[in-house]
């Protein structure tokens, strides 16, 4: 049976040589930064029940078979995949309450209500009140803010603040959503026409799709492009990569 993968590492390193790679966001930027399509090599099986095994959780099925397939982290929407390998520090950090189930619909609710109900001067009589309510709310602020992405995995930096996390346990396992709480706001669930929640494979490959069509844009046919790709690919298996 074919993977949903098949071809897909092929395509991603093809783009590194496309003529219009520096027009897709995220690739190059201040001269030195960017993915620059590049992918990191593939987990093995054994790699990946490691990873699990610090996690605490099984990945997504969608997710597991991207780091099995095409890469334990590179190039992505935005500004890449953050890498994901056995034994690395941040493992134990991203553990904590990964396991817990993501209620967006529950904790987005309470974290909506909670930033309405943010205390003004006005509403007081003396500054020592203002502060003692002010201080309250925002030591629950933190407390919700917290519990607001339990059960994910931060996958993605958009920037200026703005990250993709992919929810891991709960109801909406395998779903990508977007942390927005740099402009006041929680889980907000990405999705396209027709589509309540976007997989983890589907925002890879609406990604991959839209790089394509910005960096080959009219240059080249579809022919050349493939032929690109069947290089690549052959490039890999004689490198071993």
């Amino acid at each position: 049976m074919t993977s949903i993968w098949t071809g897909v590492r092929e395509r991603v390193l093809a783009l590194r040589t496309a003529p219009g790679m520096s027009d897709v966001f995220g690739a190059v930027w201040l001269d030195d930064h960017g993915h620059r399509f590049e992918l990191l090599p593939p987990l093995t099986p054994g790699e990946l029940h490691e990873v699990e095994g610090e996690l605490g959780v099984r990945l997504p099925e969608e997710y597991r078979g991207f780091l099995l397939e095409v890469g334990a982290g590179g190039a992505g929407p935005d500004y890449g995949i953050f890498p994901l390998r056995p034994g690395a520090e941040r493992n134990a950090a991203r553990a904590e309450r990964l396991a817990e189930p993501f209620r967006p619909d529950i904790v987005g609710a309470l974290f909506d209500e909670h930033q309405e109900n943010e205390p003004t001067r006005d509403g007081f009589a003396s500054d020592e009140e203002f502060l003692r309510a002010y201080h309250a709310w925002d030591t629950r602020d933190d407390e919700l803010r917290e519990q607001l992405f339990t059960g994910v995995l931060y996958i993605s930096d958009q920037g200026c603040g703005y990250y993709s996390a992919l929810a891991v346990t709960g109801p909406e396992a395998g779903t990508v959503w977007d942390d927005v709480q740099a402009v006041g706001e929680g889980a907000v669930p990405k999705t396209r026409p027709g589509a309540e929640r976007l997989t983890f494979a589907e925002w890879y490959l609406d990604w991959l799709a839209r790089a394509e069509r910005t960096a080959w844009a009219e240059r080249t046919t579809a022919g050349e492009r493939t032929e690109v790709a069947e290089r690549t690919a052959a490039g890999e298996r004689t490198d071993g990569g």
